[in-house]
């Protein structure tokens, strides 16, 4: 099970997105034959438990300029206005949606609410299955896969040479806070 079943966990448990271990990767096809790849190398946050029982809710925040791609060329581009517009909007934030424990364990949908460039739009992102037990003996690690359109967070340049779909994969590694 992955956070425990609540009859385990107290209600005010916290567990921490670690960062050093957690990641996020986007791909972007180029003139719809090859593709760009980058990946975020820090991931922070929370899962805390939702409103109802049995329920958690995912806060976490990506910093912009943790991003890694191919070459420095690519990675300017995308800090670039254009692209994320680092200077003006350093974090990517996301806030699930309460998803319940049922879920996470088995796989299922995680919807909420992605922030990029200023821009807040709703996202939904498949869940693998996890099983993970007793996290304060050791990390738990969920795997996430969504998409998103360029043009909802205004980014409309590069049309004719970028698909306006980009795939998320998330790689979250939590750890149960020590209190």
């Amino acid at each position: 099970m992955l956070l425990w079943s609540a009859r385990a966990v107290a209600r005010d448990d916290d567990y921490r997105i670690d960062s050093a271990t957690s990641q996020a990767t986007f791909q972007v096809h180029v003139f719809w034959l090859e593709s760009v790849n980058g990946h975020f190398s820090q991931v922070a946050g929370d899962v805390v438990p939702g409103p109802r029982p049995d329920s958690w809710v995912v806060n976490a925040d990506i910093p912009v300029d943790s991003v890694a791609m191919p070459s420095k060329r690519l990675r300017r581009w995308v800090l670039a206005p254009d692209f994320f517009d680092a200077t003006h909007h350093p974090i990517i934030h996301f806030v699930s949606d309460p998803i319940g424990q049922e879920q996470l364990d088995q796989g299922g949908t995680l919807s909420g609410y992605i922030t990029v460039r200023g821009v807040t739009a709703p996202v939904r992102f498949i869940v693998q299955p996890a099983h993970c037990e007793h996290l304060a003996a050791a990390p738990c690690r969920i795997q996430l896969s969504g998409r998103v359109h360029r043009s909802t967070f205004g980014m409309t340049s590069d049309r004719l040479a970028l698909s306006d779909s980009v795939d998320l994969n998330l790689s979250i590694t939590l750890q149960r806070e020590s209190r």
